[in-house]
């Protein structure tokens, strides 16, 4: 997600995936704001 505010929206996708047992991870990560850490996060 790019900010906190996106967790509301985020979190019906979350329970979709947990019910056919898809592995997700969840985080805050903002390109505009923290590029390096997106960049990292990518790779």
């Amino acid at each position: 997600m790019g900010s906190d505010s996106d967790w509301p929206v985020m979190r019906a996708a979350t329970e979709a995936l947990a019910e056919f047992d898809v592995p997700f991870e969840v985080g805050v990560v903002s390109a505009h704001r923290t590029p390096q850490r997106m960049l990292e996060y990518a790779n």
